[in-house]
C-alpha cells in the first residue's frame, strides 16, 4: 500500500485539472459549527464550472489521451455530473462525445450536457444499466470509454480535492466526510490524505438504499446490489469499481449511512450557511458528518464535509423542504383524538400553546370523536415525546408519527373528505399572520355556539399562513357571523359555493 500511496501522490501532484477546474474554497460553516459544537468546514466543490467535482477526474483522464484517441471520440456513462465533466472537457479538447445517462436522470442534468455539446443517449434505470450500454457503444463505434470512477487518472483528478483541503487548512483536522457512489472521489481524497497526513480520519458516507461500497468492504469482495435508491441519483451505483474498492478498503477509516430525510436536512443546513442549494449527493457529506458527530459525541473538533455537487432539479425542492424538518428532527407529527364537542378544538390549541404549528388537518367524521393530524416544530426527538405526554395528561389520545412513512409521504396530504355531519357549514379561506397566537385570537373571538367542522393549515414558510376553515353556523346566526368575519381583521374569501368543495368535501 505504501507503493500505491506514492504512486497516487505523484499522480495527484501532476494531475491536469486546473485548465478547466478551479481551486474551490474551504469555507467555515458558522451556523453548523455553533449547532454541532465543532468547527465545521465545507469544501465547496459545488462551485466548479459544472457545479460538481466530476470535472477534475474527467479532464485529467481525457487530457492524457492521444490525438488519435481524441479524434475517435469518447463515450461515458453517468447519472449527470460526470457527463457534464466529460462534455465540458470534450468541448475544451475539441473531441466528439456520446453520453449515456439513465432515464431517471434529472432533466436539469441531461439538458446541461446537451448545452455543452454532448450527444445524450438515455438508457436504463440506474448508472449500472447505462454503463453496460456505454461499453457496447464504445466497442461498436470505436470510442474511448471514460470511466466515471474506476480509473487511476480519474481517481487522481478527484484526489486534488484532498490536496487542496490540506493546503487550505494546515491546522489539525479530525475527520473528512466524503460521499460515495462508485468510490472515485473518496479513493482519490483518501489516497492523498493518507500519504501526507495519515492521522486524519477519512469517513465514507452512503445512502442506506445505495450502500454497495460499505457492503463490499464488510464482505471483503465487491457486492452488486439488485437495486438502488434514486433520491441521490449521483451516488446510485449498484457495483463499485475494482480499483476504488481496493483503495477504499485499505484507506478509509470509517463509514456511515444516511437516509433521505437526513440528506434533506443537510441541504437546508448548507443553504442556511452558504445560500447555495446542494443536490442530494452533494449534501451527503454534511448528513454523514452530523450523524457521525452525534454518534461519537465529538466536541470542539475540526471536521470537513465535501459538498460535491449542486445540480438540483428545482421541482425536487418541494420534497426537500417538506422532509428537511423531519430529517433534522425539527418536526413532530401526531394524530390526536379529540371529543366531538364544542370547545375541544380550542382546548387542544391551548395544550399546543405557543409552539409553532407546521400542519393542522381536521375533518368532522362522526358525532362522538374526531381525529386531528398535527405537525409541530420541535428542537429534537425528546421534545416530541414531551408533547405527547402533555396531550395524554389533558385527556387527548395521540400517536407519534415521526417514523411512520405512510403518514409522512401520503396520509398527511389525504386527511379529510366528505362529512355527513356538516350541516350549516360555511367554508372560508383565511390568511393568518405567521406569528404565535394568531389561531387562538381567531378561536377566542368565535361564538361558542359555532362549531369548527373542518380545518386545514400547512406552514409554507411565507409571512401569512393559508388556512381553510369550515364552521357550522345556524341560519339565524349568519349576520353575527358576518360581523365576526369583518371585525377579525384577517383577509378571507368564502368558498361555500365552490364546486370543488361541493364535490369532494361536503
Amino acid at each position: 500500500m505504501q507503493k500505491t500511496l506514492r504512486d497516487y501522490l505523484q499522480r495527484i501532484l501532476n494531475a491536469r485539472v486546473y485548465d478547466v477546474a478551479v481551486e474551490s474554497p474551504l469555507e467555515r460553516a458558522a451556523k453548523l459549527s455553533a449547532r454541532l459544537s465543532n468547527h465545521v468546514w465545507l469544501k465547496r466543490e459545488d462551485t466548479q464550472p459544472v457545479f460538481s467535482f466530476k470535472l477534475r477526474g474527467a479532464y485529467n483522464k481525457m487530457a492524457r489521451l492521444s490525438s488519435e484517441e481524441l479524434e475517435r471520440g469518447v463515450v461515458c456513462a453517468s447519472a449527470g455530473n460526470h457527463a457534464q465533466g466529460v462534455a465540458f472537457s470534450a468541448r475544451r479538447l475539441g473531441c466528439r462525445t456520446v453520453i449515456v445517462m439513465p432515464v431517471t436522470t434529472p432533466k436539469l442534468k441531461s439538458d446541461a450536457v446537451r448545452a455543452l455539446g454532448g450527444n445524450v443517449v438515455l438508457y436504463g434505470e440506474s448508472y449500472s444499466d447505462a454503463h453496460d450500454h456505454a461499453l457496447e457503444l464504445a466497442e461498436s463505434q470505436q470510442l474511448v470509454f471514460v470511466h466515471p470512477f474506476d480509473d487511476p487518472d480519474v481517481i487522481a483528478g478527484q484526489g486534488t480535492i484532498g490536496m487542496e483541503i490540506l493546503r487550505q487548512h494546515q491546522h489539525p483536522i479530525h475527520s473528512v466526510f466524503v460521499a460515495i457512489g462508485g468510490g472515485g472521489l473518496i479513493s482519490g481524497v483518501a489516497a492523498y490524505i493518507k500519504a501526507v497526513r495519515p492521522e486524519i480520519n477519512v469517513v465514507g458516507v452512503q445512502m442506506e438504499d445505495s450502500d454497495a461500497m460499505i457492503r463490499s468492504v464488510r464482505e471483503g469482495k465487491r457486492i452488486k446490489l439488485d437495486d438502488v435508491g434514486l433520491f441521490s441519483d449521483g451516488t446510485a451505483v449498484k457495483h463499485v469499481g475494482e480499483e476504488t474498492f481496493r483503495l477504499t478498503r485499505e484507506l478509509v477509516d470509517d463509514f456511515v449511512t444516511v437516509d433521505s430525510d437526513s440528506v434533506c436536512a443537510a441541504i437546508k443546513d448548507a443553504f442556511e450557511d452558504t445560500r447555495s442549494i446542494l443536490e442530494p449527493a452533494g449534501a451527503m457529506g454534511i448528513a454523514g458528518m452530523k450523524k457521525y458527530v452525534a454518534q461519537h459525541q465529538l466536541t470542539d473538533e475540526t471536521v470537513v464535509a465535501i459538498t460535491c455537487g449542486a445540480n438540483m432539479n428545482f421541482d425536487r425542492l418541494r420534497f426537500v423542504a417538506e422532509r428537511a424538518e423531519v430529517g433534522e428532527e425539527r418536526e413532530a407529527l401526531f394524530v390526536v383524538t379529540i371529543p366531538e364537542e364544542r370547545g375541544s378544538f380550542k382546548r387542544l390549541c391551548e395544550v399546543i400553546g405557543h409552539r409553532s404549528v407546521t400542519e393542522f388537518s381536521y375533518r368532522m367524521d362522526n358525532a362522538e370523536q374526531a381525529h386531528v393530524l398535527v405537525g409541530l416544530a420541535t428542537t429534537d426527538r425528546k421534545e416530541a415525546e414531551a408533547i405527547r405526554s402533555d396531550l395524554t395528561d389533558q385527556g387527548f389520545a395521540s400517536i407519534n408519527l415521526v417514523d411512520d412513512e405512510l403518514a409522512k409521504q401520503h396520509v398527511r396530504y389525504m386527511v379529510g373528505g366528505r362529512s355527513h355531519h356538516s350541516e350549516d357549514e360555511q367554508l372560508y379561506r383565511f390568511e393568518f399572520p405567521e406569528r404565535p397566537g394568531a389561531l387562538m385570537r381567531f378561536l377566542s373571538h368565535m361564538h361558542p355556539n359555532w362549531n369548527i367542522s373542518l380545518f386545514h393549515y400547512r406552514n409554507q414558510g411565507a409571512d401569512y399562513g393559508r388556512i381553510l376553515v369550515g364552521i357550522q353556523v345556524p341560519k339565524n346566526d349568519r349576520d353575527a357571523f358576518k360581523d365576526f368575519i369583518s371585525n377579525l381583521g384577517y383577509r378571507c374569501a368564502e368558498e361555500t359555493q365552490n364546486p370543488v368543495y361541493r364535490l369532494f368535501l361536503r
